[in-house]
């Protein structure tokens, strides 16, 4: 058969294969960050174990937003096609026939990639790929989902939806309102979460990295909700839930304590500075922008240049928009 029709073939029944792998696959398990839904098969309980910040976040298996499937190969060569990024440390990503590849690769583990994402363009199916010659000679054992690759997956999978990661510490008061301070690394997010813990009982879902997502809740109507996420800050806070957001402060030290509402420009600007948006496609960046604007036109901003103290905690609860 010619090599063509030999591709083409392949190209038709990949889908039912990486289906059968999946269901035949001996170990499974699953996790929700965000409201999308992970699961996790491979033939080792290892391969499918979750990292100890994701364990709070575990779910049953069952139907999934994402499917990953694990496979061991003897090495992994280095990635072809069109590098899109080089994040500068660990791993690369690369376009390579309509599909994207991850490559993760540190001198620790040899010259090459010692694991690869490959994924078709929706983030829906995915295959992670591991080298047995780049583990064969480590110190510790092989994790599938070890931080990056797992705050990728769930960032790219975001830009097909109506949502969301931006820097941030999501917190539901003591008098149930559900507030999202965002700002840049040292602007007070640590500080804030730890500050509100110790004055009041409090659910802090994330110290530092938060979801926002839009939901439908009626036949016509939608919420933007914030949910906690694993990838926490100083202050170790990570709760696996969401909370209806009501209103989002932009942090910066400062004195006394000033809350200034921004107009729902300036509002998007700020919080797209601390989004963390895929920018080697513009679709994403549109995407981003545009569910911005939404979130802008639902959700009251202000700036809040604040003292790290309880004074701090009480111009909040007993603001009135």
């Amino acid at each position: 058969m010619p090599t063509e029709e030999l591709k083409q073939v392949s190209d038709t029944f990949a889908p039912a294969l990486s289906r059968r792998a999946e269901i035949g696959a001996a170990h499974r398990s699953a996790f929700r960050v965000g409201g999308l839904s992970v699961l996790l098969s491979g033939t080792t309980a290892n391969d499918v174990s979750l990292t100890p910040p994701l364990e709070p976040f575990r779910i049953e298996a069952g139907e999934s937003d994402i499917n990953i499937r694990v496979e061991w190969v003897d090495n992994l060569p280095p990635g072809r096609g069109r590098m899109l990024f080089e994040s500068g440390s660990i791993w690369r990503l690369y376009e390579n026939h309509g599909e994207f590849q991850f490559d993760f690769k540190t001198p620790r583990l040899g010259r090459w990639p010692y694991k690869r994402l490959l994924t078709d363009l929706s983030f829906r199916r995915i295959t992670v790929q591991m080298s047995e010659e780049s583990f064969a000679a480590a110190a510790y054992p092989a994790d599938t989902l070890e931080y990056p690759l797992d705050e990728l997956l769930i960032t790219h999978r975001l830009t097909q939806e109506r949502a969301i990661e931006l820097h941030g510490v999501g917190i539901v008061g003591p008098d149930g309102a559900s507030n999202l301070f965002v700002g840049h690394s040292g602007a007070g997010k640590s500080t804030t979460a730890r500050l509100w813990s110790s004055l009041h009982k409090v659910e802090i879902l994330s110290d530092d990295r938060i979801i926002v997502r839009e939901h439908s809740i009626s036949e016509d109507g939608t919420q933007i909700f914030m949910y906690g996420t694993p990838w926490h800050g100083e202050a170790a806070f990570a709760l696996p839930q969401r909370a209806p957001l009501q209103r989002i402060f932009v942090l910066e030290h400062g004195h006394g304590n000033v809350l200034t509402r921004l107009p729902p420009s300036q509002m998007v600007a700020e919080l797209f500075a601390r989004a963390f948006v895929p920018f080697h496609r513009h679709e994403y960046v549109d995407s981003a922008l545009s569910f911005l604007q939404r979130v802008a036109d639902s959700v009251p901003c202000y700036r809040y240049s604040f003292e790290p103290d309880e004074r701090a905690v009480g111009r909040i609860l007993y603001f009135n928009d």
